[in-house]
């Protein structure tokens, strides 16, 4: 038993921000999402699904993803930092070729990815900041999020996800980034990212890149 409470505490207390504080803020929701110009024919995509850490190292392992930036989004705060990013979410940059990968696979590696029932965190990390939130840019990727929706609706799930118009993207701090192929023995990157992406690749193997594995 005190093995149990010791491997639990260390867990809790190496988790990805170790942020439980509830945010009281009002939440706005916006009307018109900004649309992210195609930078040399790369597209972005924004997610918060839990810890920024461990939704980096999924979709860097998606084919036709270039890279997954950690940030902050889907709040009101100007300069929101690690410490203090008020009522905004954990949140990622997905940069990709839509020749290689459309935004409906990118949705799919969304929910393929995350407990999808979960309110307010994913995993061991709870509280605002780690609410699920799926951004969109345009009527089209809305569309396409709200077909996924009622189709897992229809499966039976109660999905937790908000739905929000995109407005800005945060970048974290650089120690942030690529957090878990830099520290792979980090306890928390052994324990909570790892297997996170493990379960995920195991459900979509077909989008994994050939040397994305662990």
């Amino acid at each position: 038993m005190k093995l149990l409470m010791y491997t639990l505490l260390v867990l809790i207390n190496t988790a990805c921000g170790n942020e439980t504080k509830e945010i009281t803020q009002q939440e706005i929701t916006y009307a018109t999402p900004v649309e992210v110009p195609t930078q040399d024919g790369m597209e972005r995509a924004y997610f918060a699904s839990g810890c920024f850490w461990c939704v980096e190292e999924i979709y860097e392992n998606v084919q036709g993803v270039s890279e997954s930036i950690s940030g902050y989004s889907g709040g009101t705060m100007q300069n929101p930092t690690y410490r203090n990013h008020g009522n905004h979410a954990e949140a990622n940059e997905i940069i990709y070729d839509p020749n290689k990968v459309s935004f409906k696979t990118l949705v799919d590696v969304y929910f393929a990815s995350q407990n999808i029932e979960q309110v307010n965190g994913q995993g061991p990390d709870i509280g605002k900041a780690y609410r699920s939130i799926i951004f969109y840019q345009n009527d089209e990727q809305k569309q396409i999020i709200q077909n996924k929706i009622e189709a897992l609706t229809k499966e039976g799930y109660k999905v937790a996800a908000e739905v929000k118009a995109f407005q800005k993207f945060w970048v974290a701090e650089d120690y942030h980034q690529d957090y878990a192929r830099l520290h792979p023995n980090n306890s928390y990157i052994q324990n909570i990212s790892i297997p996170r992406f493990n379960r995920f690749a195991a459900k979509m193997p077909e989008v994994i890149k050939k040397n994305g594995s662990h």
